[in-house]
């Protein structure tokens, strides 16, 4: 990795001008916070092992909710094709912001985001995401690595960002089916790895907002893979068509 930007937001970070959540720093700088991370760990190859190869269609699942033109929130940079996926779906006419409380993983979307002009990445956390109301929130594989407290303020500040008819779009991890050979080994990976994964295998995506968010969206819930993954759409009761409650998969 050369000298560049990365460079300059990793000296950034160690003078103290970013604080990073305690959570972040003690349970994944293994994941995100070296460059030897970004090396290792955002390849084709290795993503789509972790995900027992559902990448492509979870990527997939995720962009083709959004609509050419709309305004869309990212709430976390995440490794794969995902950013740029969705800033190609929206097309010049929309446009993307992607944030991240880690200055190096905003630097790196920001490069795979160089080809796309309407699309953009900043510093800043998914309590407080900024930038305005939304049309559009993609939430990808961000709920599990962060405590339950935080879960709940993710949720809801995501869902203040969206305007009357729009949606909310979480894809991350789910309770496997009893019948899934994974369910004991990802246990065991969430164990060991992703401590924060268990708030998604004993509770539901809309209880982590309050009463009074959650009444004023539909939700509607697909799981995928034996039940491992899940997508959840929340749409703010407005001006779009009502989302009904979708067959699991």
């Amino acid at each position: 990795m050369d000298g560049g930007i990365e460079a300059q937001l990793v000296e950034d970070t160690a003078s103290g001008e970013t604080t990073l959540p305690d959570y972040l720093v003690n349970t994944y700088r293994w994941a995100y916070l070296t460059p030897a991370s970004l090396l290792l760990l955002d390849n084709p190859v290795v993503l789509t092992a972790i995900l027992w190869g559902n990448l492509p269609r979870l990527v997939r699942t995720a962009c083709e909710e959004f609509e050419p033109g709309q305004r869309v929130l990212q709430a976390a940079c995440a490794y794969g094709n995902l950013s740029p996926e969705l800033a190609a779906r929206l097309g010049p006419r929309g446009k993307l912001e992607v944030i991240d409380v880690a200055p190096l993983q905003v630097a790196h979307v920001q490069r795979k985001l160089s080809d796309f002009p309407h699309a953009r990445a900043r510093i800043a956390d998914a309590t407080a995401p900024g930038g305005g109301i939304f049309d559009a929130v993609c939430c990808f594989f961000l709920l599990h690595e962060i405590p339950d407290p935080e879960k709940s303020a993710v949720v809801e500040a995501l869902l203040a960002a969206v305007e009357p008819g729009g949606k909310v779009v979480f894809v991350d991890y789910h309770r496997a089916r009893r019948w899934n050979p994974l369910r004991a080994p990802m246990s065991l990976v969430f164990r060991w790895l992703e401590p924060f994964a268990y708030g998604l295998v004993d509770k539901q995506i809309p209880d982590f907002a309050s009463p009074e968010a959650r009444s004023q969206f539909i939700w509607s819930k697909q799981t995928y893979f034996g039940g491992l993954y899940q997508k959840v759409i929340a749409v703010r009761i407005g001006d779009a068509a009502i989302v009904g409650e979708a067959a699991p998969a």
